[in-house]
């Protein structure tokens, strides 16, 4: 053999490196399609609703006991924003209300939550078990200017103008945490998912709107 090298060794030594050339491609790829399951990494979820409580938090501690080596990161904002992302690759999922189709993504309907209204402790109708719409025809209203207030300023409008009110909606320049100790004070009344009931708040009391049931999905 040229050099002094003997055949069989130089076949040896290509097999060698063959094998381990496939070995590190092999790897890679099981690394690829592990990203691609998010068993490895992070997986970015847009949310538009509390996880206090319910079937999403019971969802998000099921996958991190499962999937240890991803990191989960939640990116709050409104549905627009949250469709704009995904069809960006930005983002991976989001978990939105209601049951509208949105072009080029996939939809899957996951759970559903009761809806409640939040009352100040003083306020008449914490005397009931369950509120109706009608109860709430000639009441204030109060929403936040980030999300979700003005999907519940759309419902509130949609409801009560289908019983001939027109409702009473001040928007205010705070988050969601911030809104319910204007509620405790007089301010106004204002809605919530099932899921955020669990946040206790001194002076406000929730109540049930009788049969208003607000289905989320995965986009």
């Amino acid at each position: 053999a040229s050099g002094g090298k003997i055949p069989g060794q130089v076949s040896q030594r290509f097999l060698h490196r063959a094998r381990r050339a496939i070995r590190t491609i092999g790897e890679g790829a099981n690394e690829v399609a592990a990203a691609g399951r998010s068993e490895q990494g992070r997986v970015r979820i847009g949310i538009y609703s509390s996880i206090a409580s319910g079937f999403l938090t019971k969802l998000l501690a099921s996958y991190g006991r499962s999937h240890s080596d991803v990191r989960i990161e939640l990116i709050d904002g409104d549905p627009a924003e949250h469709v704009a992302a995904i069809r960006q690759f930005r983002l991976d999922v989001a978990f939105l209300t209601g049951d509208r189709d949105w072009p080029g993504c996939d939809r899957a309907l996951l759970w559903s939550e009761r809806v409640f209204v939040v009352l100040p402790d003083i306020h008449p109708l914490v005397a009931e078990e369950e509120v109706m719409w009608r109860d709430l025809a000639d009441q204030p209203f109060i929403v936040s200017e980030t999300a979700p207030g003005q999907e519940i300023h759309d419902h509130l409008v949609r409801e009560l103008t289908g019983l001939g009110w027109h409702p009473e909606i001040q928007v205010q320049s705070v988050g969601r945490d911030n809104l319910l100790p204007l509620v405790a004070i007089g301010q106004g009344l204002t809605l919530v998912s099932e899921a955020m009931t669990v946040a206790q708040f001194p002076g406000v009391t929730y109540r049930p709107i009788l049969g208003e049931i607000l289905p989320f999905s995965a986009i």
